[in-house]
């Protein structure tokens, strides 16, 4: 690690008419902060082109009976003087417990400004971290006595854009991510908003022209952009709101039950908000900028932290074959987003100890590390039946489930159980069954946890992506890492970032994932908009792998269709990127297609490299990954509505070394509507110089495994030509 500190430095610094000026290390991009009658401002720029036009930074208090006095009648938002400003540069190579690389480069050139409000003798520090693809500020409160503890009303970030850009967002909900993305200008938001919501309606006051973080877009002229926010720990997750006349975004946190922001309390700090840029999609998708604002790992021993692949009991109660509740007949109910009113399941109990023995088996005999098994726990019949607020004590299992014998049968076959605590959102109720929680997970071999927090959050009034509740998903996080558990939290706050300091956190769902495809269906184009989205935070439990689209195969009751071919699903594996990997389909599904179904078995879920291939936000994506420890190397490719043809260079293999290449590609006459499960596998050897073309159908998608090729294998292949 290099750190130098630079006092007063022509390459970072210029002064001119009070401002102060901060380049990335390679110069593209560039940040000019200043104060515009006594108010912080800043814009940015890239390779000379603006991406943010001078824009307001600032936060509004709110009175609070235990402010100090006086503290309430000013703003952090004006009459503010320089009192300091300090430069430097950083540049460090650190290796993530798990990754899409082996090592992830932090290099950044920094600008630290501290304000003084005179008329209260308070200080604030705004900082800036500059990097080649795009920039983190955040405000920093240094302990003083004016300014000790106090109440955010309000924070008044800008993000002025520069025209009336491409966009692909969803609404700004407090309570779910779950949403379709939209495709539109900036200024058609307000047109579209009752359109994205309708399906999703939740608690949350909606804005017509509010939308969620990570937000990408795109302009008239080529340059990608993408908002979103940087180690979001102890504050609000920050939605943002869009002055559609003036196309200038502000920060909008979302409240807690009194409808305060947060409550802060000297020294402190914000999440740092984030711009990227590039004229190239794929740098977009190749950034590391949010996981560099986050600290470094803070666990001393990470050893038990390993990356699992899982299949489990859990997709035949999302379409409705079997049921979590042991002893309820689920009626025709919506449950929060999942809409079972068509869905009525026709089976029993998925959570059995014959079926679960059978996935067992399965796991085992295919080389999978675990297995899920959700509805094990009692709870679900009242949950279902509304008739109790605190339902699950996440330790006292149905009678068809022996907990003990399960469990030692899945070690003597080389696999173990993953636990399943759904919170009903009841959260109080969660923390103080966790220790107990937890040290039955100790007892029986547990190593990881899917949790859930489905419904409206109790204590009543407060939002899923509050500072309450932040704080409650990084409390569990942290009491995980005492039991050597590993967590994967779904229904919680967009991922920051905050893995690389605990990397236990193995996963989120924090977005519409598979489980839709069972009920109300996805957009054909949502998994090429998710990676420049969704997962710029951190790792997605997409929960992939679905081999029959039609879901009245699994469950008469039930109309519904994957929008995608079985070809992508297979892509999936490489485009959403997760170190825990889910093979979600159920067992019968996987029998009928045992060939496809290997490359499932085959894929990485850690890695030394990846290679941004090809991307387009709502078209296509292309990404190759090299298997950690290995010389193979995997490939996926997920297209949208339109399909893609991809002239695919494998200049990223080793020269001088061949490999058989396995090729899973959609069928010439594939379609994710009217032909999903038809596919077609090539086999051949490959190696630098190779040059495929590839077509991807509508909906549809390719992948690749490309395996370091021994003497004797090399036998009676030939070159592979598509």
């Amino acid at each position: 690690m290099k750190k130098l500190l630079l006092s007063a430095f022509a390459l970072l610094m210029t002064l001119a008419a009070g401002a102060q000026t901060v380049t990335s290390p390679n110069g593209n991009v560039s940040v000019k902060f200043w104060l515009q009658d006594g108010r912080p401002t800043y814009e940015m720029s890239y390779k000379k082109k603006a991406v943010v036009k001078p824009s307001h930074l600032g936060l509004e208090l709110a009175k609070d009976k235990h402010a100090s006095n006086g503290q309430d009648e000013q703003n952090l938002m004006d009459g503010f003087t320089v009192k300091d400003q300090q430069t430097s540069t950083f540049d460090e190579t650190w290796t993530p417990v798990w990754g899409e690389t082996k090592t992830i480069r932090n290099h950044y050139n920094e600008m630290a400004v501290t304000l003084n409000q005179a008329s209260m003798n308070r200080d604030i520090v705004i900082r800036f971290r500059v990097y080649n693809e795009g920039m983190g500020l955040r405000y920093e409160f240094p302990q003083q006595q004016k300014l000790n503890y106090f109440v955010v009303k309000e924070e008044h970030t800008q993000f002025a854009m520069t025209g009336d850009h491409t966009a692909w967002w969803i609404p700004g909900d407090y309570d779910t991510q779950e949403y379709d993305y939209m495709e539109t200008r900036l200024s058609e938001i307000r047109s579209h908003m009752r359109e994205a919501i309708t399906p999703n309606a939740s608690q949350t006051p909606f804005s017509e022209t509010g939308v969620q973080t990570s937000l990408q877009m795109k302009t008239a002229d080529g340059l990608y952009i993408n908002i979103h926010e940087a180690a979001l720990v102890d504050y609000s997750c920050m939605h943002l709101n869009l002055d559609d006349k003036n196309m200038v975004f502000e920060s909008w946190l979302t409240p807690d039950a009194q409808g305060n922001k947060g409550h802060l309390q000297a020294p402190c700090v914000s999440p740092w908000r984030t711009v990227m840029v590039s004229d190239d999609a794929r740098d977009i998708l190749a950034s590391n900028l949010i996981l560099n604002l986050n600290e470094p790992c803070k666990i001393e021993d990470t050893s038990w932290i390993k990356p699992v692949k899982y299949v489990g009991v859990w997709w035949e109660m999302i379409n409705g074959k079997h049921q979590w509740s042991y002893t309820f007949d689920l009626p025709s109910v919506q449950l929060d987003h999942l809409d079972y009113t068509t869905t009525k399941p026709h089976g029993l109990h998925g959570a059995n100890n014959d079926n679960v023995r059978r996935y067992i088996d399965f796991a085992a005999k295919h080389g999978f590390d675990q297995v899920l098994v959700e509805g094990w726990n009692i709870g679900w019949e009242d949950w279902f039946g509304k008739s109790k607020d605190y339902v699950f004590d996440f330790q006292t299992p149905y009678p068809d489930f022996d907990i003990k014998a399960l469990n030692d049968y899945a070690h003597s076959k080389g696999v173990s159980l993953q636990m399943h605590h759904e919170t009903s959102a009841s959260t109080r109720n969660y923390e103080r069954h966790l220790e107990a929680a937890y040290q039955l997970m100790n007892k029986y071999g547990y190593t990881a946890v899917k949790s859930g927090y489905v419904g409206n959050i109790i204590p009543r009034g407060e939002y899923h992506y509050g500072q309450w509740m932040n704080n409650h998903y990084l409390y569990c996080i942290k009491e995980a890492v005492k039991h050597h558990i590993m967590v994967n939290a779904h229904e919680a706050v967009h991922p920051t970032g905050l893995c690389r300091t605990w990397p236990n956190l193995i996963g989120n769902e924090a977005a519409r994932g598979t489980e839709y495809e069972a009920t109300n269906g996805s957009k054909p184009f949502h998994t090429t908009i998710l990676p420049f989205t969704r997962l710029q935070g951190g790792p997605m439990d997409y929960t992939p792998g679905i081999f029959e689209m039609d879901m009245s195969k699994n469950n008469p009751n039930n109309p519904n269709h994957v929008n995608s071919t079985l070809a992508r699903q297979l892509a999936l594996y490489v485009t959403m990127y997760s170190p825990l990997q889910m093979a979600a389909d159920m067992i019968e599904n996987y029998e009928k297609h045992m060939d496809a179904f290997q490359f499932i078995k085959d894929v990485a879920v850690d890695w030394d490299d990846s290679r941004y291939l090809e991307a387009e936000p709502g078209q296509y994506i292309t990404i190759a990954r090299k298997a950690k420890g290995e010389n193979n190397w995997f490939v996926g490719c997920t297209s949208g509505e339109k399909g893609h043809l991809s002239v695919l260079s494998l200049d990223f293999l080793e020269l001088g070394r061949q490999y058989i290449a396995t090729v899973y590609a959609d069928a010439p006459d594939a379609h994710y509507k009217t032909n999903p499960q038809a596919y077609v596998i090539r086999k051949g050897l490959v190696d630098a110089k190779t040059v495929l073309r590839l077509k991807a159908a509508p909906g549809g998608g390719y992948a690749i495994s490309i395996i370091e090729a021994t003497k004797d294998e090399l036998k009676g292949l030939k070159k592979l030509k598509m």
